[in-house]
Formats: C-alpha cells, structure tokens, sequence
C-alpha cells in the first residue's frame, strides 16, 4: 500500500482506476443543516471534497511530518448482492467477503504514516444500480497473521456510514464523494498493544442489485455490477490526537425495531438496552454511535422523522432528530429520475416533512462525551418511542462502539 502525492487525488483515482472520467465533480456546500434537535454529540462526517494534499515526507528536525495520503482502495467493482459471489479479479492483497464487501489488511507502512488527525474521502461510482442503496466501512480486529477471515466471527466496528443516490451511469456527474472524520478511529490505528495482538482490516461495503437498471439504463442489460468504489486517508498533525487507551465493539449494524425478536427490548417496543462493562475507572470515556432510519413502503420509517432519546445508566446523554435543512445540495448526484428528489427543487419545509437522510449524502456519526465513569457494570439504552414499522418493515441498523482511558 503506498503513501503518494498528488494534487486533488480523488480525482487521480477515479480518472486512473475508476470510473476514468472526463471530469471530476466539484462537492456539495458545507452542510449548513446537521440534524434537528440533536443535543449532547458531535458529528463526525459531511459529503464533500477536500483539496490538495502533501507528500508523506517528513520535514526538518523539530517540524511536524508533512501531510500524506494514503490511498488504501483504489478501485474496487461491486455485485448484485443477492447473487452468488462472482469469481471476478479482486486488486492484489484484497479479499471479496461477499459481492458487496470487500477488505484489505492495514499494513505496517501504512499504520506507521498515520498522523495525529484522520480524514476519510469515499468515492462511490455509477454503474449498473440506478437506486439508493446503504453502504458503510468498517474496521475488523483480525487474528494476527490470518489471510482471510469471517467477518461476524472478528470484532468489528462500522466507522462510516452514507446512502448512494439515484444514479445513471451514463450521466455525468459519475460518481458521488464522501468525507469523514475519524480522529476517534486514530487511537485504534496506533494503539501498540492492538496491533500486536491483531491485524487491523479496512472493509468498504455497498449494497446493490442491478434489477431496475438492467432495463432503465441503456448499457446494463444483462450485467450484473452495480457501483464501483474507492477509499483515501488524509492524515496530519496540525492538531492534537484523540486519546484513549481502549475500544470495546458493542453492536455492529445490529437490527433495531419493534416486530423482530431481539431487535429491541421486547417485540412492541423500540427500546433497545445494551450492557458493557468498564475494567478500571476511566478519565475519559465516549460512545461511537451510527443510526439511519429505513423503510421504504407506504407510512415506512424512511418517510417519517422520529426522535431519538439515548440514555446511560439511566442518565440521558443525546437526543436527535436524524434528517437534513435539505437535500438540494445532493440533486446534482442523482442523475436518475426518482420520486425523492422531483422534476423541480423543494422547499426547507418539504424536505423537512419526510426525509431522514439523503441520498448522496453521509449518515451522521454521533461521538457521545461521557467524560469519567466507575468501573463495573453499565447500560446504554437507546429508545424510538414514536417509531411504528407499518406492516412489519422497516429497520433502524443501529452500530456502536465504546472508547476509553
């Protein structure tokens, strides 16, 4: 895996490995609209494209290392994920788990020029899906040495996660980006006595199946590949790192509903409880939550914002509202015709009343500042009292993981 200099390297990789586009699009505004009512997080993840970066070299004594980037996917092709896994090619040293995951060891070179911050740019392309689907990335905590391995038998954590938009693969623009912040997740690349027990894995996920667009998108008919993607680390030390000493996997996208067993605290309710446990007494201690609210059909979840009240031991410590002020800075990606972004822009109100999320567009990660904790035993409960899964669908993939020193 190489650490490598460029100007505006999103767009080296997708003209050189993906998409080979005439272009590159320019991002979407800084999202002036986080969601409604959130209280007690930050947020740690936005669409967009950040600009030109440095070598990995490091200056003079006494100076801080220059910025690097690090390109750790740079073109992978995803499958209908419903079929049986293709015996496509995969890039040297990467593992398809499946026809929408794909994973690549985080080498010792690469470990090594990560600095005190860490930005993630995704670039999800257009092929043969013409709908909006989930993806995410994922960190798995690998046994040391392993070549390959079952990724719900690892700890694993999901670190992002974002929504495509209603592409056409024969419209520009050709792929959508996406930018986060994981100054949480640098800890865990540069924890000592992690890395000597495990081998960290990066895995970029994307669902999709090519069924609509086989017969709506000139070119697809009989094909089977549904997006491409790419994945870019940018790291510097122009500030301090996040510290803590642990990570504990808590739920990795965990069923949350009110019909499933299991799926919360009791079938009727959307109240899920999650216990952990503290070895030692913390200093510092925060919860890694991700949440997006799905449901397609008539009166589905996806359609009606719910609020969010999440409580620990008892005590609340974040509410939210998931959705945006509005989705119109993510039109221009979705260069297929659907019923969620119209013919005509909509009003702050209109995108107000339904939408959760957006299709091109992040979902939110939500940092929860629990500052000291007593060690033993605790609960973290999140509750969606006004939640109703019309019909039995609908779903709310729920990810957490626990940080602390």
């Amino acid at each position: 895996m190489s650490v490598h200099a460029s100007l505006r390297p999103s767009c080296r990789v997708l003209l050189a490995g993906l998409l080979g586009l005439a272009a590159c699009s320019s991002s979407p505004g800084e999202d002036d609209s986080s969601d409604a009512g959130s209280e007690g997080e930050t947020s740690a993840g936005e669409t967009g494209e950040t600009g030109e970066t440095s070598t990995g070299e490091t200056g003079e004594t006494g100076e801080p290392p220059e910025p690097v980037t690090l390109t750790v996917i740079e073109a992978v092709v995803f499958y209908d994920g419903y079929a049986g896994i293709v015996d496509e090619p995969v890039p040297e040293n990467m593992i398809r788990h499946s026809n929408d995951l794909y994973a690549i060891q985080l080498d010792d070179q690469t470990l090594a020029a990560i600095q005190n911050t860490l930005e993630m740019r995704v670039w999800i392309g257009a092929l043969c899906d013409n709908y909006d689907r989930l993806g995410g990335v994922f960190l798995s905590l690998v046994p040391k040495g392993a070549d390959s391995y079952d990724p719900a038998a690892v700890p694993r954590m999901e670190i992002a996660r974002f929504i495509t938009p209603f592409m056409n693969m024969n419209k520009q623009p050709k792929a959508v980006p996406y930018d986060f912040d994981l100054g949480a997740v640098v800890p865990i690349l540069k924890d000592p006595a992690l890395v000597e027990n495990y081998d960290l894995w990066i895995e970029l996920q994307v669902f999709g199946v090519p069924y609509a667009a086989n017969t709506e998108v000139p070119g697809c008919a009989d094909r089977n590949d549904v997006f491409q993607g790419a994945l870019i680390f940018d790291s510097n030390s122009d500030s301090e790192a996040v510290e803590f000493d642990f990570v504990t996997p808590l739920a990795t996208r965990e069923a949350f509903n009110n019909y499933q067993d299991g799926a919360s605290d009791a079938v009727g309710t959307t109240r899920k409880t999650i216990a952990f446990s503290l070895d030692a007494d913390t200093e510092q201690t925060q919860l890694v939550l991700i949440t997006s609210n799905h449901g397609a059909n008539q009166g589905g979840e996806e359609y009606n914002r719910r609020d969010h009240f999440v409580y620990v031991d008892g005590d609340p410590v974040l509410s939210y509202k998931p959705g945006r002020e509005s989705c119109e800075p993510f039109r221009m990606f979705n260069t297929q015709g659907n019923g969620i972004y119209g013919q005509v822009p909509r009003s702050d109100e209109e995108w107000q009343s339904f939408s959760n999320w957006c299709p091109g567009d992040v979902i939110d990660t939500r940092i929860i500042d629990l500052g000291a904790m007593a060690a033993g035993a605790h609960e973290f409960v999140i509750d969606v009292p006004d939640a109703q899964f019309v019909d039995g669908e609908g779903d709310i993939p729920l990810s957490l993981y626990l940080q602390g020193r």
